[in-house]
Formats: C-alpha cells, sequence, structure tokens
C-alpha cells in the first residue's frame, strides 16, 4: 500500500484535514525569542551554521535530519533539537510520508523566513507562503525524491568525511539546477563537486545510479560530457555512483564500449560499506584500470613547470 503524507502540526495557511501535505511546525515562539513575525528579530538569533544550512536548502532543495546532521552538525540529537527550533521559527519547513508501520525521516526545505532571507542575499524577493507550500508539496510527491535525497547523501557523506579528516574539504557542491543552467543542453550531471585534501584538488562530474535506468543509456551520458570538452568545457573525471557491485561490474562493460579521454571512475555505496569507509575512500575504478583509488588520486597529474 503506498503511504500517505500526513500533516502532523497544522499549518496556518492551510486548512486542517486528514492526509493532508507535507508536515510544517507552527508551534508559537517561546516567551522572549523572536515569532515567526519578526523576520529581522529572526535573523538576528540566526548562527553562522544556521545560515549555512539556509544556503544549502535554497541550493539543493531537500535534505533529511541526518544529511543535516552530517553536513552541519556534531551530532544527530544536537541537530535534532536546532531543526525543530528553526521550524518553529519558519527558518525551515519539513515534511515526511506516514505509512501503516512507522514512518520517514523528516525531511527539511525552506520555511517562509529561511526563504526570504535567501532571497535577500540574492536581491530578489520572496517567495509566497503558498509558493512554498506548492514547491513542498511537490517535491513529496515527486518521483524524483529519492534520486534527488539520493545526490544529496552522497554529498553530505563527502562533508561529514571533510569535518572527520585533518586537510580535507568539500569546496564546492553544485546541485543538478545550476549545473544545467550553467552547461546548458551538452550535459545534464546530477551534480559538480570539487574536493579538497592534503593540499590538492579535484572537480569532478557526478552522476548516481538509482538502478531504473538502462546501463547503456547510463553508459552513453559519456558522450555529453566528451562533447563538453571538446567544447572547451571542463574536463573533469566523471564518477558513477551506484548502489550494488554487481550493477557497477554491469555498467563498467558498457563503459568499455565508449572509450574516451576522459576519466571516468566507477563506485558503489555497496562496496563503500563493505570497506567502512565514505565516499572520498580508496572505492573509485577508473575505466581501463584494476586498481581502486581515493576520490582525491582521480585528479588529472600536475603539469610541470617549464623554466623561463
Amino acid at each position: 500500500m503506498r503511504p500517505r503524507l500526513e500533516r502532523t502540526t497544522p499549518h496556518p495557511s492551510a486548512p486542517s484535514r486528514r492526509g493532508g501535505g507535507p508536515a510544517a511546525s507552527a508551534s508559537p515562539s517561546a516567551p522572549g525569542q523572536p515569532g515567526r513575525g519578526d523576520l529581522l528579530g529572526v535573523v538576528r538569533s540566526l548562527t553562522e551554521r544556521d545560515r549555512f544550512c539556509v544556503a544549502v536548502l535554497a541550493e539543493h532543495q531537500v535534505l533529511t535530519t541526518t544529511q543535516l546532521a552530517q553536513l552541519c552538525f556534531p551530532g544527530l540529537d544536537v541537530a535534532q533539537r536546532r531543526l525543530l527550533r528553526l521550524t518553529r521559527l519558519g527558518i525551515l519547513d519539513r515534511f515526511r510520508w506516514h505509512a501503516l508501520v512507522g514512518s520517514e525521516a523528516w525531511h527539511y526545505t525552506l520555511g517562509p523566513a529561511g526563504a526570504a532571507l535567501a532571497a535577500a542575499e540574492r536581491g530578489a524577493d520572496p517567495p509566497r507562503p503558498a509558493e512554498l507550500r506548492r514547491r513542498a508539496l511537490h517535491l513529496a510527491a515527486s518521483p524524483r525524491l529519492a534520486h534527488l535525497l539520493g545526490v544529496n547523501g552522497f554529498f553530505c557523506a563527502l562533508g561529514a568525511q571533510a569535518r572527520s579528516e585533518p586537510g580535507a574539504a568539500l569546496v564546492s557542491w553544485w546541485s543538478e539546477r545550476r549545473c544545467a543552467e550553467h552547461y546548458g543542453e551538452l550535459v545534464r550531471p546530477d551534480a559538480q563537486g570539487v574536493w579538497a585534501e592534503d593540499g590538492r584538488q579535484v572537480g569532478f562530474f557526478f552522476e548516481h545510479d538509482t538502478g531504473t535506468e538502462p546501463l547503456a543509456r547510463v553508459a552513453a551520458k559519456i558522450c555529453g560530457y566528451t562533447d563538453l570538452a571538446a567544447a572547451g568545457g571542463p574536463g573533469h573525471p566523471v564518477c558513477f555512483w551506484l548502489g550494488s557491485a554487481a550493477r557497477e561490474a554491469n555498467l563498467r562493460r558498457r563503459l568499455a564500449e565508449r572509450p574516451t579521454q576522459l576519466t571516468v571512475a566507477t563506485a558503489s555505496a555497496e562496496l563503500a560499506a563493505a570497506c567502512g569507509t565514505g565516499p572520498a575512500g580508496a572505492i573509485w575504478l577508473p575505466a581501463g584500470t584494476e586498481r581502486r583509488r581515493r576520490l582525491i588520486d582521480l585528479a588529472p597529474p600536475a603539469r610541470p613547470t617549464t623554466p623561463r
């Protein structure tokens, strides 16, 4: 049976009904604390970490409690308490699917105050609350929600790995939307990132495979990246992230039929879990090779400098 979206707290802009839309906290602010209507007071109460959460959600639309904890907080309990507070202030909104037994984790999006803050930083007008509600409902019902959360989960895990490893950093993380704006019709990567480690950096395109596309179609995406590089665009390594080791092996056979000068590497969540490592670990296998490498080692070798 398909789960239903149930509202756990009535939202002030929507009528109360059973089986309603995404959950959103409408709890009143604590005495002496800024309320949802006092936007400037709310903004003054935000920490640097709160503003970072707003920026991430403005770019990447939706993250779960666990993903935000990985990216921004020292632990899950701290994340849960602060995210609830930000929801009550209208900085964030949240929804989750309810099933007959149990429920999913909370999925966080921007609330009215958070969206207004993000819009102000861009010099744009804030979206109306009804538009935010429509976006949240669209996300909750979208068949691409699992894919989007998978992409975001990969980069949040990278962020967590950066926080635990001295000298490592997730320098840049572009959404699919920003990549589409930047590269047009040539390629549509699910994301683009820059990973740094011990003074080195690697930019990479990211393709997240959920197992729903034929592997021939997945492998054919390499043609677009080859065209992009030929047109003068970045020739970043292309990283395919798959769910299982078996599907990764099958994709590699398909990729072998499409030779390219680009670095094309594959890895699987199954292998990462078995090795007990994050996505920056030695789990990436470039096409045409037999040795797994760390993400940073996918960077092309530095060009030797020529003395003048």
